[in-house]
């Protein structure tokens, strides 16, 4: 399946970074060869978010390509949770029994330099061609197991509001398929994009139908991404949100409360806080686990049950997303346990 091709304003060429303003023309010849490996694009919302006088911008760090990601590290994979080893047919990830993950395309509306998925996602990537789609529907309706599907890749909302009509009134046939979510960044990325005819084709479906949104900054959430949410979710389409932590973007308490925050006023619930992937070129993301949990230990403390994600590790190699966060209670003898408090102090709980 093919994907809308992206607005003519979108930066997709080095050079036209540095027109920009958003690269300097020094840099030009060696982050070609980081572009030439890894997919480039740059939406005009999102290059108008980027301070060009600050060289650590939270926002462009993410989008714009930088000569680290040449830089290769011994643990990294270009699979890095093992996607491939639990695709049993081609667009198909199915890892746990209740889901599965359907990649129906390649492209994105903007490429995150974090992206675990970099080495497949991008204009020349491998979309599914019709015969491949028509496999990957009938492996989900042969599996009476299969509760959810996640359409993911790509960004599956970068295909027409009829190509994705077509495809919900397929999944809408299936009889346990009872949720259908979406994994997108087009409301922070092209908020002009989610249209009425968008709405629509995500509305009104017998399965019912979650965007989850991909927002790691609280900039991100500008006037025009959070009118794009609110037209999802007046249409009644609940809106998750998804975060990665990364380095020198959002590594600080006030960035995420920040974030969470702008997050729940959009009627975006905060769902997972990802620790990095360890995919190629892209150690100077990532932050130890540590620093994470002692994020939310402060978050905790600080902001709503309502603002707070669940901070996961997808552990390399396939075996599955955990929760990496913070412990509270331990065993403390005779039955009792010791529980922290969020300022730190401990108090004995009683055994059963």
């Amino acid at each position: 399946m093919t994907a809308v091709p992206p607005d003519p304003q979108t930066l997709t060429r080095v050079d036209a970074l540095a027109r920009a303003g958003l690269v300097a023309g020094t840099e030009v010849d060696a982050l070609q060869t980081v572009a030439e490996r890894y997919a480039v694009a740059v939406p005009q919302a999102l290059a108008d978010l980027i301070d060009r006088g600050d060289p650590n911008d939270p926002v462009a760090r993410q989008f714009i390509p930088s000569a680290a990601e040449t830089i290769t590290t011994a643990e990294e994979r270009a699979d890095p949770i093992g996607d491939t080893r639990f695709s049993p047919v081609k667009g198909i990830v199915h890892r746990y029994p209740d889901r599965v993950l359907l990649k129906v395309h390649s492209a994105c509306a903007v490429y995150c330099r974090f992206c675990f998925r970099r080495e497949v996602v991008g204009p020349g990537g491998d979309s599914l061609t019709p015969e491949d789609l028509k496999t990957a529907l009938d492996y989900i309706r042969n599996d009476s197991r299969i509760w959810e599907v996640i359409l993911t890749g790509g960004d599956p909302l970068v295909m027409s509001p009829a190509r994705i009509a077509a495809l919900l009134d397929e999944l809408d046939e299936v009889e346990h398929v009872h949720v259908v979510r979406f994994h997108t960044r087009l409301p922070i990325a092209a908020p002009e994009r989610v249209s009425d005819p968008l709405v629509s084709a995500l509305s009104n479906r017998r399965a019912t139908v979650y965007v989850a949104v991909h927002s790691n900054h609280a900039r991100e959430l500008t006037t025009d991404a959070v009118a794009a949410c609110t037209r999802l979710t007046a249409a009644g389409i609940p809106l998750v949100g998804q975060t990665v932590l990364l380095k020198d973007v959002n590594d600080t308490a006030d960035d995420l409360e920040a974030l969470f925050r702008a997050m729940v006023r959009a009627r975006i619930t905060p769902y997972y806080l990802h620790h990095p992937d360890l995919a190629p070129g892209t150690g100077h993301f990532r932050v130890s686990p540590e620093v994470g949990q002692a994020l939310m230990r402060d978050l905790r403390g600080r902001i709503s049950g309502l603002a707070l994600p669940t901070y996961v590790l997808d552990i390399p190699g396939g075996h599955g997303k955990v929760p990496i966060g913070p412990a509270y209670l331990s065993p403390a003898g005779g039955g009792t346990y010791e529980v922290e408090d969020v300022n730190g102090q401990r108090h004995i709980y009683p055994p059963k």
